[in-house]
């Protein structure tokens, strides 16, 4: 008989069930408790990205945290007597809490207690369409939940039955049962996980093949991707205003006014604090970003945290291993920036950078200018004299190049071919003098 975990016992309240948040930020005397509110304000629209109505929130100045309850028991009793006066059911962090500080903090407040991970992580579990986005999802969720097991068994009894030894009690009993469960659920999404990885490989390879310049949007959730995906091709694209619309993976061909095709990919929004669980388990879908030629880094200008969003988009590339692509930085929402000094600021801290809005259209012609500039940045023309004994480089060239000219000169190969950037190296010892 196959082993089942006892849902009912296992997961004594669903998060979709509850009605009344309170959010609770917490910061320290070297930073201010304004960003700790612009904080709590992104961790309110998460809720309600969730549907989960918040009423109530408090920031809290602290000089240390404590190892057992995360916050000290002054805090703890004016969260515990705020949430008995509006009646909230369920305590949100903003930061992640460990599975011990999670359970002390339920059994101190009366109330579930979850923290920002635990919410995206079903903020992400709601939006999954794709088989990919559903198997990624699973498997955050279930190394999420592997550490709590114990907090989700507390309402079962421990105590030995009977006799002089020690017998485990039902609730420990299961709990090993559903530990075993999970661990095999894990290596099954992990195999699963790896099929679509070889998939996606495959569409990387034929998509290479093609030659077509291909460009990743990647910026901060809510920036406006979808929005500007669906101003420069023109076609129906997801736009909500939400954090994390949409997270699946969309891509769709865009001709340029020179006739130059290129291939535009979406990306799922990058988020601040964003769980190593979601990092670890979208990485396929983020390596969108390292596979494509140039990324095109869009930021929400008229944000008062936009400076802090990008640099969040930032790590995750440079964990990612992307953050050095070729990168077009496109200041979105322009006419929406009532913050000048803020946009002057972000100008001289990046690079390549140009000003739109993607919902009126303003600024789209110099984006594609740009983008044009940079297709044209990505190949050289060169002309070669390769020696009939590397023929390996020739079929190399032809493969991933665009062979202009050939003929055989004696034991030699000339030619003048097309090639992208990133080979140039290889060819630079075969490089003739009209090169």
């Amino acid at each position: 008989m196959t082993e089942e975990p006892n849902k009912q016992q296992s997961e004594p309240f669903q998060l979709k069930d509850l009605k009344k948040a309170f959010l609770v930020g917490i910061y320290s005397s070297g930073d201010t408790a304004a960003l700790c509110d612009e904080h709590l304000a992104e961790l309110h629209r998460l809720c309600d990205s969730f549907g989960l109505p918040v009423v109530g929130q408090i920031a809290c100045p602290i000089k240390k945290l404590e190892a057992g309850t995360y916050l000290g028991s002054g805090k703890i009793e004016e969260i515990f007597g705020k949430t008995q006066e509006i009646g909230a059911d369920v305590v949100v962090f903003d930061d992640e809490i460990s599975p011990a500080q999670q359970r002390n903090l339920e059994a101190l407040l009366k109330r579930p207690v979850i923290d920002r991970t635990e919410l995206i992580i079903e903020v992400f579990a709601q939006r999954a369409q794709t088989k990919e986005a559903k198997l990624q999802i699973e498997l955050a969720k279930t190394k999420y939940q592997f550490p709590r097991l114990k907090r989700l068994w507390t309402h079962l009894s421990r105590q030995s039955s009977g006799g002089g030894g020690h017998v485990k009690g039902e609730g420990e009993q299961q709990i090993e049962i559903d530990r075993r469960l999970l661990r095999k659920r894990i290596d099954r999404l992990k195999d699963e996980i790896e099929e679509v990885i070889a998939h996606r490989s495959t569409q990387r390879v034929a998509r290479k093949r093609s030659g077509i310049p291909t460009f990743a949007i990647v910026g901060y959730t809510n920036a406006g991707k979808s929005t500007l995906m669906r101003a420069l091709t023109k076609e129906d694209v997801l736009v909500e205003d939400r954090l994390f619309a949409t997270l699946d993976t969309t891509t769709r061909k865009f001709s340029l006014p020179n006739k130059q095709d290129i291939l535009l990919v979406d990306t799922v929004g990058f988020i601040r604090k964003i769980p190593h669980t979601l990092v670890a388990a979208f990485k396929s879908t983020l390596e969108e970003a390292v596979y494509t030629d140039i990324l095109i880094h869009l930021i929400d200008v008229s944000h008062p945290m936009a400076e802090e969003q990008a640099e969040a988009t930032y790590q995750v590339l440079k964990d990612l291993g992307a953050s050095d692509r070729p990168i077009i930085t496109v200041f979105n929402k322009i006419d929406a920036c009532e913050d000048r000094l803020r946009l002057m600021k972000l100008r001289t801290k990046y690079p390549k950078t140009v000003s739109i809005s993607a919902l009126t259209g303003e600024g789209i012609s110099e984006l594609i200018e740009m983008v044009m500039q940079e297709v044209s940045n990505l190949r050289k023309v060169v002309h070669l004299k390769i020696p009939q004994s590397q023929y390996a480089l020739v079929s190399q060239l032809i493969r991933d190049g665009k062979v202009l000219h050939s003929e055989y000169e004696e034991n030699d190969i000339l030619m003048t071919v097309e090639i992208p950037r990133q080979i140039e190296h290889q060819v630079k010892p075969y490089l003739r003098a009209d090169s």
